[in-house]
Parts: C-alpha cells; sequence; structure tokens
C-alpha cells in the first residue's frame, strides 16, 4: 500500500506516518512546516519528504500519482490565529483542501481521509451528534466545515471515497507546546515542568472530551483499510472518548499552582461526543485514558 500524509511532520501527521510506516506502507508526506506552535517538525526518513504547501497544485499534483490512500491533516489547526488571520485559514483549509480533492481525484486515489474538528458543533446540546446541525463560531470552524462539503461534494458528484473525521481535542506525544494557543494538555505540562503556574482560561469550567493521538491514528488507519459499503462515505464520523473533562480537572491532574486569565471569544463551553457511528461502522474504540496519560508524564 502506498500512502500520502498532508501535514504529515505535525503532531497528528507524524504519529500517522509513523504508524503507517511501522504496518508496512509507502508513505509520501507533504507539509511545509507553516504551524507557529510546535518547537520541532517530525520527518520521518523512511518517508519521502516534501516541503510544499497543499494549495501548490503545481508541485503537489504529481505525488498523488500510484498512491492508494490519502489522509488529509494539513491545516491552520488552532482557533484564535485563525480569527486574528481569517483570510489564511480560509484559504489553507477551504482552498487547501479542495486542491487536495482534486489532485486526488486525477490521480484515482481509492479514500480521501480528512481531518476536521468537533468545533463544527459550536453550541449545540451535548453529547454531539452528527446528524446536528452546524453551528461554527469562528473561521476556524467555518473553513474546516467548508472542507467537509468539498469531500462530501467529491464524493457525490465524482465518486471520489471520502472520509470526513471530527476530532475532539486531540492531545498526547509531541502534541505543540508553544505559545498561549498550544493545545491545554501541552500548555499545562509544559508549565508544570518550568515550575509555573497554570493558566486556566475563564473561569475553567469549560469542559472538553481529549482523544490520545494514537486513538486519532487507530481510527484513521481503521477506516482506510475497511471494506465500507458505499452508502457510508461522504459522511461525517466524531472521534471522542464520549468522556469530557473540566479544564480545572485537567489542572488538577497536573497541578495546584494555578492562575485564571481572560477567556476568549469564538469558542464554545462543552464538547462531548457520541461515537457511536464510528464504533458502528468502523469498530473502533478509543484505548487511552487521559489521567492515566498524564499520570505517565510527570
Amino acid at each position: 500500500m502506498k500512502s500520502l500524509v498532508t501535514g504529515g511532520a505535525g503532531f497528528i501527521g507524524s504519529n500517522l506516518v509513523d504508524k503507517l510506516i511501522d504496518i508496512g506502507h509507502e508513505v509520501i508526506v507533504i507539509d511545509n512546516e507553516f504551524s507557529e506552535a510546535h518547537d520541532q517538525f517530525y520527518w520521518n526518513d523512511k518517508a519521502q519528504n516534501y516541503k510544499y504547501d497543499i494549495r501548490d497544485y503545481k508541485n503537489t499534483r504529481p505525488l498523488y500519482d500510484g498512491v492508494d490512500y490519502v489522509f488529509h491533516l494539513a491545516a491552520e489547526a488552532r482557533i484564535q490565529p485563525a480569527i486574528l488571520n481569517p483570510i489564511e485559514a480560509v484559504s489553507i483549509n477551504s482552498v487547501g483542501t479542495a486542491t487536495v480533492l482534486q489532485c486526488s481525484r486525477e490521480s484515482n486515489i481509492k479514500k480521501v481521509l480528512y481531518s476536521s474538528t468537533s468545533s463544527a458543533y459550536g453550541m449545540n446540546s451535548f453529547p454531539n451528534v452528527e446528524t446536528q446541525p452546524d453551528d461554527c463560531l469562528n473561521p476556524y470552524s467555518v473553513s474546516k466545515v467548508n472542507g467537509e462539503k468539498l469531500c462530501k461534494m467529491y464524493n457525490d458528484l465524482y465518486g471520489l471515497k471520502t472520509i470526513i473525521f471530527r476530532y475532539f481535542n486531540v492531545y498526547g506525544e509531541r502534541q505543540p507546546l508553544r505559545g498561549q494557543y498550544a493545545p491545554v494538555v501541552g500548555i499545562f505540562l509544559r508549565q508544570m515542568k518550568n515550575y509555573e503556574a497554570l493558566t486556566i482560561v475563564g473561569d475553567g469550567e469549560q469542559r472538553r472530551d481529549f482523544t490520545h493521538v494514537s486513538d486519532i491514528v487507530n481510527a484513521n488507519i481503521m477506516a482506510a483499510i475497511s471494506n465500507t459499503e458505499d452508502q457510508h462515505y461522504g459522511q461525517v464520523y466524531n472521534v471522542g472518548t464520549g468522556k469530557n473533562y473540566s479544564i480545572n480537572e485537567v489542572a488538577a491532574f497536573i497541578s495546584d499552582n494555578v492562575k485564571n486569565i481572560s477567556p476568549r471569544i469564538g469558542e464554545t463551553r462543552i464538547t462531548l461526543a457520541d461515537n457511536s457511528k464510528i464504533k458502528k461502522v468502523f469498530g473502533w474504540e478509543p484505548k487511552v485514558n487521559l489521567k492515566d496519560w498524564i499520570d505517565g508524564q510527570k
């Protein structure tokens, strides 16, 4: 099997690349090292690595030829930077996704697996289920949901098989640590190791469904290699544990040295995945418990 991973030198992408290589896939990586949240990027020297922008059709198009699966993870993946620069977020997440899909279509890719976000649910009631309407609160979620619509359209109009994942607050090995907008688990662990107070945004009672990166990787691979019936393509699948924690609870797992900072605009209060659909269709189950993983990092 031959797989192409966009964003394959980043947090989730590099974990996926390593796993694909471990199970015997030939892997091509496209990553432009755009993210400012990473202290480093993770290029696997057993992959074919290309430092290109996914929007660069001319240079990236030939890389899709002969590929079986495309895992599309490259994105402007943070809410607050997208609020500050919505044009760039829309360009990367919407135009970039259209370019990936068109290259995949022209190369007769077997499946495209698209990484989207639980922030699409906004202020919907919880648990979040795939049949809920979109409620995008910021440019990041708008641009990622637009990518979802493109995936469905390419599936329905052109016959390109697509699978759409909505990830719930991913954490784990290689998570971004730099800056105030890195994922909260990474920020807290960085602050603990630097003997700093953990910075809790707002009152800390907002709740998140935290999902380990290895569980995200497994969802991608299981869906790629599955013998999925046609009616299951072009659809959204939640990838979350079905359990959530308040930010105060997460902080308490790590340290009692905390301080509250100003709340942020454009973010929801609660996320909680209904993961029954992905369990039924792909047989996926989350394996890693947040507290157990944090205890192993201290």
